[in-house]
């Protein structure tokens, strides 16, 4: 991975991390100061939008260590594992903050179910993307596998010269 990607990959991370910073801190202001007024469960969804940030922030700080090792070359060791389940568990995670905004916002949606099944979709393509990290993660572990039986093999080959 070159310099230029990881610099701004790493850019990227931080001004996103910083966004969802800013987001939570604008949700935990109206919680403190805004009342609801009755039409949608302004609370409910603004811890929601709280958590959701959070899932974001395991992820991005997750994916940041992972291009860290991929700098130092040492990303195919089961050190990446840890990282590559908690991104899997922050998109997970992410899915059901999404499921339970979705509940929520049904209710106010009775005359009109379709964006409610649209919210659900959304849903399912969360937890579609979190298969696929999770494929990738079992590519990880047959990359890790065959990293070690090659340096078994080198080391035999030594031994034998």
């Amino acid at each position: 991975m070159g310099k230029l990607t990881v610099h701004a990959l790493r850019a990227v991370l931080v001004v996103v991390l910083a966004g969802t910073v800013f987001v939570q801190a604008l949700m935990v202001w109206a919680l403190a100061t805004d009342p609801e007024d009755g039409s949608l469960p302004l609370t409910p969804l603004r811890v929601m939008t709280i958590l959701g940030m959070v899932s974001a922030q395991v992820a991005l700080v997750c994916v940041g260590r992972l291009v860290a090792m991929v700098r130092r070359g040492t990303v195919f060791s089961p050190a990446a594992f840890r990282y590559v389940d908690g991104v899997i568990g922050a998109i997970v995670a992410a899915a059901v903050v999404w499921f339970t905004v979705t509940a929520l916002n049904a209710p106010g949606q009775r005359d009109d179910p379709g964006v409610t099944v649209i919210m659900g979709g959304v849903g399912v393509a969360i937890l579609g993307v979190a298969l696929i990290v999770l494929v990738l993660r079992m590519l990880l572990a047959q990359a890790v596998a065959r990293d070690v039986e090659a340096a078994q093999m080198q080391a035999e080959l030594d031994e034998v010269i």
